[in-house]
């Protein structure tokens, strides 16, 4: 792939990701009290504060991913996977910009 092609995704990547966790740090827990279980009457802000926490964290790891695949472009070894060494189809690359491992790889990293 281009690395100006690369680029320019991942800084797409990156912008749709630092404007989603400004979104959700920005907004705070809604619920203030320790007290409030799961089911008690009007627990709902505590059940959006749990998917809300969830959804930062996964946006952390997002951007983790994307800091390495900048790294890896710095490197000259983006595009290769991170396992074999293998060229990542540019059509996986432009999907999946943050991709490490071709989508054969990837499919048995998941399953181990």
């Amino acid at each position: 792939m281009d690395p100006e092609r690369a680029r320019e995704l991942l800084a797409v990547a990156r912008t749709r990701i630092e404007e989603a966790l400004s979104v959700h740090e920005a907004a705070g827990p809604l619920e203030a009290s320790d007290r409030v279980e799961p089911g008690d009457l009007d627990s709902e802000d505590l059940y959006q504060d749990e998917f809300d926490a969830d959804r930062s964290e996964d946006l952390r790891a997002e951007l983790a991913a994307v800091e390495r695949a900048e790294a890896r472009l710095a490197a000259g070894t983006y595009g290769l996977s991170v396992e074999s060494g293998e060229p990542i189809p540019d059509a996986r690359l432009e999907a999946v910009p943050t991709a490490e491992r071709t989508i054969e790889e990837q499919r048995r990293y998941r399953r181990s």
